[in-house]
């Protein structure tokens, strides 16, 4: 009979489970088709209106609320060529839930932008990306003997 005060006898719970189902979230399935396509006009009209932000930021002369436009036209670029896009969605809602609470005016296209850079970060960036590019299954071909 085991010693109570050094745990019990039932063996250690496998975490490996929780840790592959983690690395499979940060890797989307890569949609293509009309999906991907779908993704890839989410990923235009949100980035498109995130850079045009920044340049209006920009244009406009005023160095109040500057820093966050600036940020968010940055993640705009990333999320226009599909780079990164999960951490650049998370990025760019955060910038845009900032913005919608500190510049007054702009609290219905901040939020809007802001779920639309947290809904890119939950689906993917789609096949038409860098990212799949980079990080999408390959098919490997071993060389003829």
């Amino acid at each position: 009979m085991p010693d109570p005060r050094f745990g019990s006898s039932r063996p250690a719970k496998n975490f490996l489970p929780l840790r592959r189902d983690t690395l499979q979230r940060l890797f989307s399935t890569f949609a293509d088709g009309w999906p991907g396509g779908g993704i890839l006009l989410l990923r235009l009209l949100a980035g498109g209106a995130l850079i045009n932000g920044g340049i209006a930021a920009t244009s406009a002369g005023t160095s109040t609320g500057l820093a966050p436009q600036i940020v968010g036209a940055a993640a705009g670029f990333l999320i226009l060529g599909g780079l990164w896009t999960p951490v650049v969605g998370v990025l760019a809602g955060m910038v845009e839930a900032w913005i919608a609470c500190t510049q007054p005016g702009t609290q219905s296209l901040a939020i809007m932008l802001a779920g639309l850079g947290i809904s890119l970060a939950m689906i993917g960036p789609g096949a038409w990306s860098i990212d799949a590019r980079l990080y999408g299954r390959k098919q490997l071909v071993p060389p003829e003997p």
